[in-house]
């Protein structure tokens, strides 16, 4: 974030969270968020950082997320994304294919991200940009 949580400048994006999770919730595809506390996650730190904010979904399947990332009401707020965010040197955010009925840790979400950061795109970690199967994700054995 460029500024605290409850600063004047992240208003307008504290006061979407609600109806940009509730978009989430009810699109096609969507499985579980993480939540904690008044129904958000900006709360939680992973890294040592207290600017950075934490987004953990898990849906049916890329295309679902795709979908909703930049084909739904969501994409009016991603636009906006420089008003309220610094652009990141590194990557930001990783995919990865998970069992039915498992939710992600946030452990598991910092090492396959730090993954993907340091090995780049793989079956283990990925983007939008990469086409990984979930098969492909089964047998790949990764890097340390």
């Amino acid at each position: 974030m460029i500024d605290e949580i409850d600063s004047p400048v992240m208003v307008d994006f504290v006061d979407n969270l609600d109806n940009i999770n509730a978009l989430a919730e009810n699109s096609k595809g969507f499985v579980w968020r993480l939540i904690e506390g008044e129904n958000k996650a900006t709360s939680i730190q992973v890294f040592d950082d207290h600017f950075m904010i934490v987004n953990m979904s898990v849906w049916q399947n890329i295309e679902a997320l795709f979908k909703f990332t930049y084909a739904s009401e969501h994409v009016e707020i991603f636009k906006r994304k420089k008003e309220w965010f610094h652009k990141m040197k590194e990557m930001h955010m990783a995919f990865w294919y998970v069992q039915e009925e498992i939710r992600p840790t946030l452990q598991q979400a910092k090492e396959r991200l730090l993954y993907l950061q340091k090995h780049g795109e793989t079956p283990y970690a990925f983007t939008f940009k990469s086409k990984f199967t979930a098969e492909e994700a089964k047998t790949y054995i990764p890097l340390h």
